[in-house]
Order: C-alpha cells, then structure tokens, then sequence
C-alpha cells in the first residue's frame, strides 16, 4: 500500500524539521520543499509558521504558498496550519494593538483577528488541555478532555466568526482562544502537534489516515 504523500511548506519559516520528522513517524513520504508542483500534487499539505504573524504571512506570500494554499483547498486538497500557519488563515494579525493601522494582512480564508493573550503570563508557554467537538477528524470521535497539546505563542484568534459547520477547538490562558480548527479540506492547530508528545503523534496519524477521503469533516 503507498504511503501518503506529505509535503511541509518551505517558506523560510524556521527549523521545522521536527515537523517533518513527526509527520515522518507516521508514515507518511514526507518532504520538506517550496516546489510549488510538489505542494500541489502531494495528498497533504502541512503550512508550519514560527515567528510574527506579519513575517510569516509576508515569507508565504513571496514564496507563493498563499496561491498554493488556495488551489488546493479549490480542489478540496487537506491543508493543515501549525502555530502562526494557524493564524496566518485569518484575516488580520494585532501585533502592535495601539496602532491598529498597522495590522499585518493575513491569509483571510478565516475572518477575525489574532490579538494579544490577555493573560497574567504571555506568552503562553506549555501544556494544555483543550476542548475539542465530538467527531473531530484530528482528536478523535470521542476526544479526551485531559490530552494536552503544547503551546508557544503569545497572540491568538479569541473570536470564532468563521463557518458555523466548522469544528472549532477550544483552550485558555487568560481567556478561551481558538486552539484548532477543522473546515472540510483546511484544518489548523494553534499548538504544536509534533512537539506535543503521544498526543500530538496520535492527531497527526489521524489527519495523515484522513487524507485518502479528502480529509474532509
């Protein structure tokens, strides 16, 4: 039986060579290129982002991935956005609150903004829980209440104004934030699934499993 093919988007994001490594574990054929045939051809597509929202949206840009993104997901092709690939999704990213004219232009396949935590601690670093639906592609059927994901990160979409067919997943940390989304082909996670121990290696097999029907919810 052939292994899925899995391409992680290199656009100059950072080490995400964990990520391939996590994806790899899975047995998925995983390669990590910005060869736009290769991301477009492969049956899953995993968008990484370590950074600022604004030089994450900018490096995916130039490197054409926001086109390769929108092809697949026209196609209804998985895609699945880890840490700022999550936040990119949305439509603005608030790094600088005070001045609002500044806010970096995300992906906008999801409206809504990625604000500051308001959070005794930020950024938000560590393990968590999360609620997640009944029936999610990524946690399962029934999901555990008590797995925890890890996160990094000090910015979050605090209010979900997408599709209400969506399955949007819950955490807190000074308030509740979106931690994952699943949208038919799109889905996304805020924490870091391939640092996220067994429990992140359990949702990355169940998305690689999900890709030879679409991924779809």
């Amino acid at each position: 039986m052939t292994s899925p093919r899995v391409v992680v988007l290199d656009h100059g994001s950072g080490n995400v060579r964990s990520a391939v490594r996590a994806l790899e574990a899975t047995g998925a054929d995983v390669a990590l290129t910005g060869d736009r045939a290769a991301a477009l051809a492969a049956d899953g597509l995993v968008v990484p982002g370590v950074g600022a929202f604004a030089s994450v949206a900018r490096d995916l840009r130039a490197a054409g991935g926001h086109e390769v993104v929108a092809e697949r997901l026209a196609a209804g092709r998985p895609v699945l956005g880890i840490c700022v690939g999550l936040q990119v999704l949305f439509g603005r990213g608030l790094e600088h609150a005070d001045e609002p004219a500044s806010a970096a232009e995300g992906l906008g396949l999801w409206p809504g903004d990625v604000a500051r935590l308001p959070a005794a601690v930020v950024p938000h670093m560590g393990w968590n829980t999360v609620e997640a639906p009944a029936g999610s592609v990524l946690f399962g059927e029934d999901p555990d209440p008590d797995e925890r994901y890890y996160f990094v990160h000090s910015f979050a979409v605090q209010e979900w104004r997408g599709p209400s067919t969506a399955g949007v997943t819950w955490a807190e940390h000074g308030t509740r934030f979106v931690a994952a989304v699943e949208d038919g082909p799109l889905s996304a996670t805020q924490f870091h699934p391939e640092k996220s121990g067994d429990a992140g290696q359990r949702l990355l097999r169940r998305w690689v499993a999900a890709l030879g029907d679409g991924g779809a919810r």
